[in-house]
């Protein structure tokens, strides 16, 4: 990835844009500091779609009602056997 001063991208600004068409990203910097990039442009990322295991999984009514297992998940007890 290449850097060049705001000045040298001004200068040259169309070349850049060509170069961006190709694929390629140009750094543009001010006093040696990256401010900006000039990228290709994509298509615009569609949003994912919620709900997509909706109707292929399930839960067994009965999941919650193991008490040691909610005695240790929510830390009344320790799992860790006690070497004494």
């Amino acid at each position: 990835m290449e850097s060049m001063n705001i000045h040298e991208a001004k200068t040259h600004f169309s070349k850049l844009v060509e170069r961006a068409e190709a694929g390629e990203e140009v750094v543009i910097a001010r006093n040696g500091k990256p401010v900006a990039k000039l990228v290709p442009f994509g298509p615009a990322v569609k949003p994912r779609k919620l709900g997509g295991w909706e109707g292929k999984v399930t839960i067994s009514p009965d999941f919650d009602d193991d008490e040691e297992l909610i005695r240790l998940f929510e830390g009344e007890e320790s799992w860790w056997p006690d070497n004494g």
